[in-house]
């Protein structure tokens, strides 16, 4: 009776097995034609580079009011994570 079981579990597992095998394996296949498709009739369109726009220089500087917003803003933050 033993031998029929373990004869009979082999044999779903290697049909499962084999099954499971088999079905991912014509999935990479098909998804390998199906790139070769889109990559055949519908290339990618070549777009240029911008081109990198110039700084000017001088206009790094922020202006009085920002400043003393960011200020406000971080002096703000600090007391309150200071207490916590």
């Amino acid at each position: 009776m033993q031998a029929t079981l373990l004869d009979q579990a082999l044999d779903l597992l290697v049909f499962g097995m084999g099954t499971v095998f088999v079905f991912l394996a014509l999935l990479v296949v098909a998804i390998n034609l199906m790139s070769r498709f889109m990559e055949t009739y519908f290339p990618d369109a070549i777009v240029p580079d911008a081109p990198a726009p110039k700084s000017k220089p001088g206009n790094d500087t922020v202006d009085a009011t920002t400043l003393a917003v960011i200020q406000a803003a971080i002096r703000q933050h600090r007391d309150k994570n200071a207490r916590g």
